[in-house]
């Protein structure tokens, strides 16, 4: 089996965009026309003529993203996750019901875009089992396809991976974490460390996984949002100003692979947890708050547009965002915060998405700001991680109890809601150990659902 590995950034940029990079130079300038085609037409419907453009990611070029703590707080307080948009405070969890619907709203219109009525049912075939063997750990292997009933558009077709394995002695159903994953180029040459995959302590633990592919189902590109899950419901047109954006459609596809995982008597439903890197980790924050049969989550180094403060002038910002490159994660309405908006317009931010979490328990993982770079923002996260915590304590659970930044290698797990910084970079590896500690609880006791 392939050994766990640490990328650098510039690695993870790399392999992030192998498949790509494999295509043809033509077609790698037809998806990036038409992207800018479609980001040009969501402007045009804003208004808006001109956005600021973003920092870079370099460290070395004149415009490099800031990484002085002190110029990164230019705002003096946050939107306040307890209090309704009329300034009412939030006195109990009846009333936390309530905001919870306020700002599910704000960050539909505002953020990742409003879910569809109309989306197709998925259908699952398995079109592979087997025995197999990760490590020492012998495992039932199923490889499934969701197939998207297209009848209403059937110029377009709609398909969604998923990988699964559970013990194959197992005497009973068993609990499962479920990564958003990439599917790496064949032959490529990957660094390797010592140690077990994520997989194989996942299964060590007497747990199943499960891996779905988000691309199989909705591209990650601007080029992509007339195809995809996102374009069969729109049946071919652009999206209006408040649709989904990808983040939210790869989400939607994670509560269907949790409509087929109820069906197999394998696993334990209602101990299924959702996690993510990266993009993937902004996926996994998203899929669990639609999600409220999710019931633990880990989002690894998700930075700007997941777990990181809008407003922090820090890293990637929402510039990036709104970018040609990463605009189509977002709702169309969120463009114009880099245009005649700014984050501090924002009626939300978040911390108050990581709350919609509550009180389901989140493990909180960034690398080592001087191994993955300060892009990331850890302290963002962090402090994304504090702000939310008077939630939790709302719903009878804990938060983060400091406003101290820990650093690397210093976890602070004792709670609900929990941080930890590793010393390597952009990927969650040597946080995995950690994660199942964490989750280990949970997963023998009966776990809080969102009503």
């Amino acid at each position: 089996m392939r050994k766990p590995f640490v990328l650098s950034f510039s690695l993870f940029l790399f392999f992030n965009l192998s498949t790509f990079a494999q295509l043809s130079q033509q077609s790698r300038d037809s998806i990036a026309k038409l992207s800018q085609a479609d980001h040009r037409l969501m402007m045009e419907k804003l208004g808006l003529v001109s956005l600021r453009p973003g920092p870079s990611g370099n460290p070395a070029a004149p415009n490099a993203a800031n990484s002085d703590e002190s110029k990164a707080t230019p705002y003096s307080s946050l939107p306040d996750p307890l209090a309704f948009d009329d300034g009412s405070p939030v006195k109990n969890e009846k009333d936390w019901g309530k905001r919870r619907e306020e700002l599910k709203a704000h960050f539909a219109r505002e953020i990742y875009g409003r879910m569809p009525e109309n989306i197709p049912n998925v259908t699952w075939e398995i079109i592979e089992e087997k025995d197999s063997l990760f490590g020492d750990v012998k495992a039932r292997f199923k490889k499934l396809i969701g197939h998207v009933d297209n009848s209403s558009y059937p110029d377009l077709e709609v398909n969604l991976e998923l990988l699964m394995a559970t013990p194959l002695e197992a005497k009973s159903a068993v609990p499962l974490i479920m990564q958003f994953s990439w599917i790496w180029p064949v032959g490529m040459n990957l660094p390797k460390s010592e140690g077990p995959t994520w997989q194989e302590q996942i299964l060590n633990e007497g747990w199943g996984f499960a891996m779905i592919i988000p691309t199989s189902f909705q591209a990650d590109n601007g080029a992509g949002l007339r195809a995809g899950i996102i374009g069969l419901v729109n049946r071919g047109e652009p999206r209006k100003l408040d649709d989904w954006g990808t983040l939210r459609a790869w989400g939607w596809g994670a509560s269907r692979a949790l409509d087929y995982l109820e069906t197999d008597p394998l696993v334990d439903a209602k101990k299924v947890g959702i996690e993510g890197l990266s993009r993937y980790g902004k996926a996994a924050l998203v899929a669990m708050v639609d999600e409220p049969r999710f019931a633990i989550g880990f989002f690894a180094s998700s930075g700007a547009g997941g777990t990181k403060i809008f407003r922090r002038i820090y890293g990637e910002q929402v510039e990036n965002l709104a970018s040609t490159g990463e605009y189509h994660w977002f709702t169309p309405n969120f463009i114009k915060y880099a245009g005649a908006l700014t984050p501090m317009d924002m009626p939300i931010d978040a911390h108050e998405m990581l709350a919609l979490c509550a009180p389901r328990p989140v493990f909180i993982s960034s690398g080592d700001p001087e191994v993955e770079g300060h892009w990331i923002d850890a302290v963002g996260m962090f402090k994304t991680s504090v702000e939310a915590s008077p939630v939790y304590e709302l719903l009878g659970k804990k938060g983060i109890s400091t406003e101290i930044y820990p650093g690397t290698n210093v976890g602070l797990l004792e709670g609900d809601l929990v941080f930890r910084q590793h010393d390597g970079g952009h990927t969650e590896g040597s946080n995995w150990r950690y994660f199942i500690e964490f989750a280990k609880p949970y997963f023998n006791q009966k776990i809080d659902i969102i009503p």
